[in-house]
């Protein structure tokens, strides 16, 4: 926005000060003068005083009038409000830069920020007032921002990439379905449709995960171990024709939120521990709720996997091993979603490899206050 140039807060200030100073000054001085006024006469008069052992030429005691001690008085209350004022606007200026001085790095910071660059921080010294909390609040949102900035730059190249490929596949299908006249059309329109499937699914997720990280829902109390049961009686064809089991135990246990999100978070997990699984194998639900919150915990069986490993598979398009199976290997950003969706929802999530292998998921989320 295009402003008028005007004065700086440390002229204002200054001036403030200096305004403050005079009027208390002229207020301290006129009451002093009208208290000592009341009781001198309106008029000059002469008051012989007698002296012992003289008869004539007696001095005698002058008493001066209202007037005369008017006159005598406001030139020196003139030089001494100028005093006042001189000593207001120079203390005041060194005062106020000396308060406003934060507000310099701050500003530059602001600046640093806004021609992009979003790794400066002020680091404000000093003991916590209004302008280090200022400061600090600041350093705060640049890191968030710098945070989410890299994470919205690497998820972008991720998606386009994701995405690009759909693409190029269905542009394969057609230039070669155009350069060979005798290719089967059944055949093609099959490719065509798991390969729109597959984009379609990608394009809901990344819609998913948009909502997820703006907070974009309406919060109330759910209940995670009827979204487990929903969840567990969705996945059960799946779980069934690869005959994995899945055991359901726990008790009630509330969170606040969003019920579609947290709905979509409990299924993720799950399909993640169904396809990231082997022949035989299981998944556990459990869910347990104590006075500081709630917890809801998916165990699946499956290969070893390494910490460095199970560390990575929160990041979008990030996927376990090379046994999923592919038929419902999702698009590598189902535990993304995961872990955005209990962000948006101030829990925390942590992902943890079992000694026997496969994987622990473990979703925590605080009590909400009353």
């Amino acid at each position: 926005m295009d402003r008028p140039p005007g004065w700086s807060i440390r002229r204002k200030l200054a001036i403030s000060y200096a305004a403050l100073l005079v009027v208390a000054g002229s207020l301290l001085l006129a009451v002093v003068l009208l208290f000592l006024l009341r009781y001198v006469p309106a008029d000059a008069i002469s008051v012989p005083v007698h002296v012992p052992g003289r008869r004539d030429g007696s001095p005698e005691l002058f008493i001066p009038g209202r007037g005369d001690l008017w006159r005598a008085f406001w030139p020196k209350a003139a030089v001494a409000m100028a005093g006042l004022l001189l000593f207001g606007l120079i203390g005041g200026w060194w005062l106020a830069g000396r308060m406003l001085s934060p507000l310099d790095r701050v500003t530059e910071a602001t600046r640093q920020a806004a021609r992009g660059s979003l790794s400066h921080r002020i680091n404000l010294p000093g003991k916590r007032d209004e302008l280090r909390e200022l400061a600090d609040a600041f350093d705060a949102m640049l890191a968030r921002i710098e945070t989410q900035v890299d994470e919205q730059r690497r998820f972008a190249a991720n998606a386009s990439h994701e995405l690009r490929t759909p693409l190029a596949i269905t542009q394969s299908l057609l230039d070669v379905a155009e350069q060979d006249p005798g290719l089967d059309a059944e055949q093609l329109v099959e490719r065509l449709q798991a390969v729109n499937a597959r984009a379609i699914a990608l394009t809901e997720a990344l819609l998913t995960l948009s909502r997820a990280e703006q907070r974009a829902f309406t919060s109330e109390e759910v209940d995670l171990s009827l979204l487990a049961e929903e969840s567990a009686e969705t996945l059960l064809p799946l779980a069934e024709k690869h005959h994995i089991a899945i055991e359901f135990s726990g008790q009630a246990a509330a969170a606040v939120g969003s019920k579609a999100l947290l709905g979509q978070l409990v299924l993720n997990l799950l399909h993640n521990g169904i396809v990231h699984n082997h022949e035989g194998g299981g998944v556990r639900v459990s869910t347990l709720s104590d006075q500081h919150g709630s917890t809801l915990v998916i165990e699946n069986t499956g290969d070893l996997l390494t910490p460095e490993k199970v560390a990575t598979f929160a990041e979008p398009f990030q996927r376990g091993d090379e046994r999923a199976h592919t038929d419902q290997a999702g698009v590598g950003l189902g535990l993304a979603i995961a872990a955005s969706i209990v962000k948006a929802h101030d829990g925390a999530l942590s992902l943890a490899a079992r000694p026997d292998g496969g994987m622990v998921a473990r979703v925590r989320f605080g009590r909400s206050p009353e």
